[in-house]
């Protein structure tokens, strides 16, 4: 995986993870394209700061990338998203394995998204004009932004936003040229049930974050 391609997906999932949050007040006062900006100025200025800690505590480092995705994460919501199908209704997962799997998620990202961190070399983007407005943007309300690597390399993404009932930013989806990124953890999530006999405490033990 690419440098640029990498830096994305810890962009993109602390974004679509976490969803954008702002206090009532503020959410009124933004766009999806605001609330967009300024949490992704934010979380990169983040990413600059704890970068040398990756050489000189690596312990330290670690906790400091658990910790910024604790900020925003709600890890048992994500690992409920990631199983999909198998995490609900009489088969799906009971409420002790989600719990697990949540457990197991959140250190397999830590140290995905961590390692991907080590190698930030900084990154430019661009809000690009929505060319294509919603009927209810409060409902669903798309925001396109380009991201250029210090490689060269560029990368459209596509943020699908809403306000949810306290009136906060939260963004529903994410798209990397056109790849559902939540849909890809689905599929490795449904690929080894299926080479697992379904056996969900079986996949929990195996899973782990393609590097």
């Amino acid at each position: 995986m690419n440098y640029l391609r990498r830096m994305v997906m810890v962009v993109g999932f602390f974004a679509g993870s976490a969803a954008l949050s702002f206090s009532s007040m503020a959410a009124q006062e933004m766009t999806a394209e605001e609330a967009v900006d300024l949490y992704i100025s934010g979380l990169l200025s983040k990413m600059e700061q704890i970068k040398p800690l990756y050489e000189s505590d690596r312990n330290s480092y670690f906790d400091n990338v658990e910790s910024a995705l604790a900020e925003f994460v709600d890890f048992r919501e994500v690992a409920r998203g990631v199983m999909a199908k198998y995490g609900q209704g009489p088969n799906g997962a009971s409420a002790e394995q989600l719990d697990r799997f949540a457990v197991v998620f959140r250190a397999s990202l830590v140290e995905f998204y961590g390692s991907a961190l080590a190698e930030y070399g900084g990154v430019e983007y661009e809000i690009l004009e929505n060319t294509q407005q919603s009927s209810n943007p409060e409902r669903s309300s798309n925001v396109r932004m380009s991201i250029l690597g210090d490689d060269g390399d560029r990368i459209e993404v596509q943020y699908t936003m809403f306000l949810n009932d306290e009136r906060s930013w939260k963004l529903r989806n994410l798209y990397v040229e056109g790849v559902n990124l939540r849909r890809q953890y689905y599929s490795r999530f449904d690929n080894l049930m299926n080479r697992n006999e379904f056996e969900i405490d079986k996949v929990i033990d195996l899973w782990q974050i393609e590097q």
